[in-house]
């Protein structure tokens, strides 16, 4: 579960009130929950049958075959450099939102030089054989419980302002407007969800994959779920909605209203520290892909050189890590989500939901260690849903993703050439 929570929940939290404009707005971390549950299924099915480290990379490779699957697990690798490199720049843009309620910046700039402050500090940290990870995520765990469960706790035993999820006169949920509202929150929530597949990406370090690997991913959607929902719960039975859109560090303020700027001084360190052990471990995770398909001849043959001294893979550390500084100082938080969901779903997320029915056709399903339920309603419906969060990204980040993808096209077949075999050929 340590996977699917990191600044994202903290930050997001008011843009999705933002978005949606009204009481409603808990109904986005809602959707965002039965998003995932639904493309859980098809991870449950694929992560079983295909126990292998690298997920999504393997996933894609197997279901589309010879002709296709070298391709989509190009595509796969070279989305995700530049997408990991934006959920690089959200973290730090999110830890510079809470730095401002410690220390008060009063221009744009001095939040971005905050941001990449974090960014150089972090790859700095990195520039080294890490092992620790394991350590890193205990201790990033612990600080999630500690902080979700205080602000549960607080807006439960503190409440003084009435809410309502459900709809009050005038309102309705069964409206376009409605569903396009929700489309554009959702696509922040989502975000805040990212995460419960993981899991597959240490296939082959799990024991009895066929039942621990959906098993581990249902667990973690429905419990992360409960803490999102009680968490948006407890903040505005304190904070009236109308007011917490408008602040970037709801929690400091949830807290200053309940014990008073002290102690939410302390809330605030507590959430920094979640943004940067969670930046930490995002920027160590993801600098190993590029690396780890490049060694297996299948990208851009440079991500496999490691440090000759420290040996690690320092071109795709700092290839990440680097990208994620400038987007950091070029985008906004919200513009920076957008992408990255709008980069993800066609390559990876509609992609894999194709390709369990590729699988499913070529291979049958009787040695299927997990069978996803009420086949094939999941696979429509998972498709249907992101193509939905891929419109509502906005035209301008959904055009991107496309563009992107087209761009993937071309420079896999224009120089796929020279890593036939996985030979490390200079390019």
């Amino acid at each position: 579960m340590i996977d699917m929570v990191g600044i994202g929940p903290f930050v997001t939290l008011s843009l999705v009130i933002q978005l949606v404009a009204s009481n409603l707005f808990i109904w986005a971390w809602v959707f965002g929950a039965v998003t995932a549950l639904v493309d859980g299924m098809i991870w449950s099915e694929l992560g079983a049958a295909y126990p292998l480290a690298g997920g999504s990379y393997n996933f894609l490779k197997e279901a589309y075959g010879k002709k296709g699957g070298a391709l989509m697990s190009f595509l796969f690798v070279w989305q995700t450099c530049l997408m990991s490199s934006l959920v690089v720049a959200s973290g730090a843009i999110g830890f510079s939102h809470y730095f401002t309620y410690l220390v008060p910046l009063s221009s744009p700039w001095e939040r971005k030089a905050v941001s990449a402050l974090v960014v150089i500090i972090i790859t700095a940290l990195l520039y080294r054989n890490v092992r620790a990870i394991g350590k890193i995520s205990v201790f990033l765990w612990a600080g999630v419980i500690i902080t979700i469960g205080w602000i549960i706790v607080s807006g439960l035993t503190h409440r003084q302002v009435p809410y309502s999820p459900f709809p009050e006169e005038g309102q309705r949920i069964f409206s376009w407007s409605f569903v396009w509202l929700l489309g554009h929150a959702s696509v922040k929530t989502i975000y805040s969800y990212l995460g419960y597949y993981n899991v597959c990406h240490l296939g082959g370090e799990i024991k009895n994959p066929g039942r621990n690997i959906p098993r581990s991913i249902f667990i973690s959607i429905v419990c992360i779920a409960c803490l999102y929902l009680l968490m948006n719960w407890s903040i505005v039975g304190v904070i009236p909605w109308k007011q917490a859109m408008h602040s970037d560090f709801v929690i400091s303020l949830f807290m200053e209203k309940v014990y008073g700027p002290h102690t939410a001084k302390v809330a605030t360190l507590l959430v920094l520290w979640i943004a940067f052990a969670s930046l930490f471990a995002v920027i160590l995770g993801y600098s190993r892909v590029p690396y780890a398909a490049a060694a297996d001849g299948n990208f851009f043959p440079i991500f496999a050189r490691l440090h000759p001294r420290k040996d690690f893979p320092y071109v795709s550390l700092l290839f990440v890590a680097g990208l994620g500084l400038c987007f950091s100082l070029l985008l906004k938080l919200e513009h920076a989500i957008d992408a990255i969901l709008a980069m993800r779903v066609l390559v990876q997320f509609v992609a894999q939901a194709i390709g369990v029915v590729l699988l499913r056709r070529r291979k049958g399903t009787e040695n299927l260690p997990f069978r996803m339920w009420l086949y094939p309603i999941p696979v429509i419906l998972s498709v249907g849903i992101w193509l939905f969060v891929w419109i509502s990204t906005g035209w301008l980040a959904a055009l991107l993703g496309l563009f992107m993808a087209a761009c993937g096209i071309a420079v896999y077949y224009g120089v796929r050439d020279s890593w036939k075999g996985g030979a490390l050929k200079k390019i």
